[in-house]
């Protein structure tokens, strides 16, 4: 996307990376950014989880962004080491089940879609799963292929290539529908666990205040960008799904999105200091 808006509009789009504190940092810092459109940034899903996850922060998720795009969205992928015994969904909540509490999982940090898709399910399900934070999802990923977490609740570009080389074999997907980059693994609802859903999204958002013909030319273009079959193949690489929308669409869907991942936060007393 960067590259393509720098050559729309003549000027050079950096990209910054502001990692820590579960996106903390850069929302934070674009939050507080003047509203002309010249800065902005690309969050996922974390944005409605630390809605409600965070009750102190220094910036209020929906007032204080104005989105312009989803670009995309992915299902995490449920993994476990080849070498376990564990071969199916049924498999792990049977597992889960004998072993309240003993079975761990992975996660790229408290609060993150990777930490939320594994409490989600254990709630579900009826079990209890042993939350195992990270900074970032490779160290988790490397521990479950040793053989010292249970299973994982990941994304598809961190997952796959392990899939790929036989070192995790992947259980399902946590869309509503099987994935088009996966059309032959089975989605959680479909292999055990009936209504579960959990997708990770990407979206581009600007400072709120930013004028509104701005943000109409930076969303017309983010869905041009991600709309021709280059851009999808790219996003099917990393398996996702290109999912564009208009910034009005996208705008209501962050608030669904803020309503839903606050009833999860609820459900499963995780509030952070």
């Amino acid at each position: 996307m960067a590259a393509a808006m720098s050559k729309e509009f003549g000027h050079t789009v950096v990209v910054d990376n502001r990692p820590g504190a579960n996106t903390i940092i850069g929302m934070d810092l674009v939050s507080k950014s003047v509203p002309d459109g010249y800065t902005l940034i690309t969050t996922s899903s974390t944005l409605a989880i630390n809605a409600t996850l965070y009750p102190k922060l220094p910036y209020d998720s929906v007032k204080s962004f104005q989105p312009i795009s989803l670009v995309g969205s992915s299902p995490l992928i449920v993994a476990v080491p080849v070498s376990s015994p564990i071969t199916s969904i049924a498999a792990l909540i049977a597992a889960a089940k004998a072993k309240a509490g003993e079975l761990s999982y992975p996660s790229a940090g408290t609060g993150n879609a990777t930490h939320l898709g594994g409490e989600l399910f254990a709630a579900m399900a009826g079990i209890k799963l042993l939350h195992v934070p990270y900074k970032g999802s490779a160290p988790g990923i490397t521990d479950l292929i040793a053989g010292r977490m249970s299973v994982v609740f990941s994304m598809s570009a961190s997952v796959l290539p392990h899939v790929k080389s036989g070192k995790l074999r992947a259980l399902a997907t946590t869309g509503a529908k099987r994935s088009a980059v996966l059309p032959d693994l089975p989605t959680i609802a479909e292999a055990g666990l009936p209504g579960y859903e959990m997708l990770n999204w990407l979206g581009l958002f600007a400072p709120a205040g930013t004028p509104r013909t701005v943000v109409e030319k930076l969303s017309a273009e983010a869905v041009r960008i991600m709309s021709p079959p280059e851009a999808r193949g790219r996003l099917h690489a990393r398996g996702a799904e290109p999912s564009p929308l208009g910034a009005e669409e996208f705008t209501a869907f962050v608030k669904s999105e803020v309503e839903k991942w606050a009833k999860v936060v609820a459900a499963t007393s995780m509030i952070a200091d």
